[in-house]
């Protein structure tokens, strides 16, 4: 949902809707093609402007997974990521895994976090069984996995 008090114009409301569309960790050029399915000559520099306004208001969340582009996707909350370095898969963190973390900084280091952003680079467990080049396109892995 575009944030309150949010100018809504409806260049912003079709970048949000094709991220929605898109179901988030997509490019600023995915989200430019997608929108050229229905809307052809859709500026990339209005998605560029339109992006970082989205982003501003707290509507969107842009990732920096590792090298490469930014990956935009919906701001439902804190977002930390596990990303596959071979296949570019991205795995959310739960929250009270950088929770203990951040517990664990301030009780036994006097240390306050103010913003705390996680990325731990790895491989996926599809891509260490089967090894080898994979195309590069972002997926969201299952959420089945479990860290102890």
């Amino acid at each position: 949902m575009l944030a309150p008090g949010m100018r809504r114009t409806a260049q912003r409301t079709q970048v949000y809707n094709a991220i929605v569309g898109l179901g988030g960790h997509c490019t600023a050029d995915e989200i430019t093609a997608e929108l050229h399915k229905t809307k052809p000559g859709f500026p990339r520099s209005t998605v560029y402007r339109a992006l970082d306004a989205l982003t501003a208001s707290g509507s969107v969340y842009a990732a920096h997974l590792g090298e490469g582009a930014t990956y935009y996707e919906l701001a439902t909350g804190d977002h930390h990521h596990a990303v596959c370095q071979v296949c570019g898969g991205v795995l959310h963190i739960q929250e009270e895994l950088v929770s203990a973390l951040e517990a664990h900084l301030q009780e036994g280091h006097h240390f306050k976090p103010l913003r705390t952003e996680v990325l731990v680079v790895g491989i996926c467990d599809s891509c260490s069984r089967t090894p080898g080049p994979r195309a590069a396109r972002r997926r969201t892995i299952d959420a089945h996995v479990h860290f102890t």
